[in-house]
Parts: structure tokens; sequence; C-alpha cells
């Protein structure tokens, strides 16, 4: 089939949504696929075989776009909808697979020129946007409304997660639903020469966080915890791996206030290829995520790495996480200082839960059965 992919990020980057558009129009290329991936105009580009990649116009001012909600976004989705159009009137597309909010833009073109979509479901825009704005709740019910119509009227839903899934069978029971979750990415990681034991002038235990430093992922409960646990064991690390300037600046000077500024590490962002070798010099990996009903994407590498996972007994975890695998705890700094108390000090349980937790993903999680899970959903596609 020819498939019109629209993905309303900027493409390529070394973050959750943009990393799983990649895996998302490379599997569909290697299945034969014609994939024509449409996306914002900021990020590097990228070769996909079998993937022909279309940029909305590049426009003053609008850069650095953030996950989630924003002006900048917003903007970005118009010109993206007008190209999307331009698109569709010089090719004879076979069906559009839209991810997030680009499943509106899917709507109103099925209507228009008769093109069937996909609604690639990554998150519930509508409670996304009520944890961002508590004041949008107001118009809750008519947000859900828009939902449920787009999967109404799609020809399947691809739920990134149980919760997703749960959503999308809700709004529309006899729909085809399918659950594709996010992978480990640690297949073909690379070696570095950052060793932060030694750069960091680290001897104790290393307690990791990889990923942005967006308000939702927890971060203020992540260093507020970190804190009080240092009080009962003074050999924990923290190092942070991620973010943006501004971020880390905020969440320094926040650490410094703690006089966390010894223990607290904070390295950037750094290449996806290279997630397994920092992930590898951890002792815990931890998640303090408190916000939201999809899996966190990094969660699937922190299983795969072998370390144990300390995160909170939230959906957004608890779909995918259980205590076979991972040490879980409520979103309370006093739990997760124990947490992180209770891992540091007995390796028993650190080796247990990670030995666990990398049987898990290669059963459930690894690129193979993403492939398969796809090409199964696209077989039953009521068209072809």
């Amino acid at each position: 089939m020819k498939i019109l992919l629209i993905a309303p990020q900027p493409f390529y980057q070394d973050r959750g949504t943009p990393i799983a558009v990649r895996l998302l129009a490379q599997t569909l290329g290697e299945l034969g696929h014609d994939v024509h991936l449409l996306v914002f105009h900021e990020g590097v580009e990228i070769t996909i075989p079998n993937v022909t990649i279309h940029r909305n116009i590049t426009l003053p001012g609008i850069s650095d776009i953030k996950p989630g909600l924003s002006l900048k976004k917003l903007i970005c989705d118009f010109f993206l909808f007008i190209k999307c159009v331009r698109l569709i009137q010089t090719n004879r597309f076979d069906l559009i697979h839209a991810v997030e909010e680009a499943v509106f833009m899917a709507v109103i073109v099925k209507k228009i020129f008769r093109i069937p979509y996909v609604y690639d479901m990554d998150s519930c825009m509508s409670l996304q946007l009520i944890d961002k704005f508590p004041s949008l709740h107001l118009i809750r019910r008519v947000m859900e409304w828009l939902e449920q119509k787009a999967v109404n009227n799609s020809s399947g839903v691809l739920a990134v997660c149980q919760a997703l899934e749960d959503i999308a069978r809700k709004f529309s029971p006899d729909k085809l639903v399918a659950r594709l979750e996010d992978i480990t990415l640690l297949a073909t990681n690379g070696e570095g020469n950052d060793l932060l034991r030694e750069r960091l002038g680290i001897t104790g235990i290393i307690a990791m966080y990889v990923g942005n430093l967006e308000k939702y992922q927890g971060i203020d409960l992540l260093i507020e915890s970190f804190t009080e646990a240092l009080t009962k064991n003074e050999d924990l690390n923290l190092v942070i791996i991620g973010g943006n300037k501004d971020d880390i600046l905020f969440y320094q000077q926040r650490a410094e206030q703690l006089g966390m500024q010894k223990n607290i590490f904070f390295c950037g962002q750094r290449p996806v290829d290279l997630l397994g070798y920092y992930l590898n010099q951890a002792d815990i990996l931890v998640s303090p995520r408190i916000q939201g009903n999809n899996t966190p994407m990094k969660i699937y590498s922190y299983l795969d790495s072998g370390k144990p996972v300390l995160a909170t007994r939230l959906p957004t975890h608890t779909q995918v996480l259980d205590e076979k695998i991972a040490y879980l705890v409520n979103p309370a700094i006093m739990e997760m200082a124990a947490g992180f108390i209770d891992l540091a000090e007995n390796n028993t349980l650190r080796t247990t839960l990670g030995v666990n937790a990398r049987k898990r993903v290669k059963e459930e999680y690894s690129l193979p059965a993403f492939k398969r899970k796809l090409t199964a959903f696209y077989k039953k596609l009521p068209i072809q």
C-alpha cells in the first residue's frame, strides 16, 4: 500500500515519540509498503529505506518544540495539515496512518477525499490536556467526544499500552483495536568513553534517571525523595541524563537549594545509540512519573538492561511492571526514598529484579515482537 504516515512531531530527535515514529516507518517500509512520512520542519535529517520524508514549511521563530500541547505545536499542526492536503492532491494514497492529534486531520481528509485511516493512539489527549491545564475540565466531555469520533471513523486503532487499548474499546467495542507497545532500544547500542564514575568522581551507588525533565515525569519527586534517602545512606548518587538547557538549569538550582549539588549530576542529552552504555553504569534505574496513562518508552530499555527499576505504582507503569520485575512505590517522597535505600543496600534484590526484567522484555517487548504485532494488525485491516 501507499501510506501517508502523519506524525506531528519534530523529526528526527532522540526522544519518545520521534523514536517510535522512526521504528514504525522503518517497519512499514520493511513490510513492502511505500511510506510517505509527514513531520514538522524541525529535526535531524535521516534516511529510512522505502520511506520518503516530507516536512512542513520552516516557520520563523518556531523552534525547540517540546512534547505536549503548546502554541508552537498548534501553529505547526496548522501548517502540517496544509502540507497534508497538498500531498494528497498530488499522490494516490491507500491509507493514512495518523499519530496522536494527526487523527483529527485524518478525519477531515477521510470526509473530503475518502481515504481511510488508522489511528495511532499514543496518548489520551483529553486526559493529557487536563493534566497540564486543569481549567480545561469544563470541556472534557467535548474533547472525549472528539476522540470517540476519531476512533469510530477509523479503520483500526493501534494503542501503545493497555490503558489506551481499554479506552479505544470503550469508545467503539466492535472496532479493530490492537496493542503495539514500545520496545527496548538496546539492540544496537554502541560503546562510549564517558566513564561516569571517573569523570564525576563517584564511588558509591549510582541511581540513574533518563528522559526529559517535564513536570509530569515527577522530577521534583525524584530529587526530593533522593535527598531524603541520602540522609539515611550517604553512598547514594543520582545521575540525570536528558533535558533541555532551561530545565537542567532549573533543577540544578533546586538541587543547590537542597544542598545536593555534590550528589546529583546533570549530564544533559546523550545519543540514543549509547543508551545501553550509560544504563550499564547504573546500579538503580528510576522512573518517578506522576501523570499520564501511557508507559514511558524508557521502561522497556530499563528492563532490558538487567538493572533494577524503581518506579511509581501508577497505571503508567503497572500495566507493564509488577513486583517480580520492579520495585514499585506510591508517588510519595518517603516511599520512594525507602525504595532507594532498600535497593542500594540489598544486592540480591537488585540482581533478582534485573534478571527477571530482562527475561520479560525479551519475551514481550523486543523488535521481533513489535514487527509481528504490526504485521498482524495490518493484515486485519478492512482495506488492502
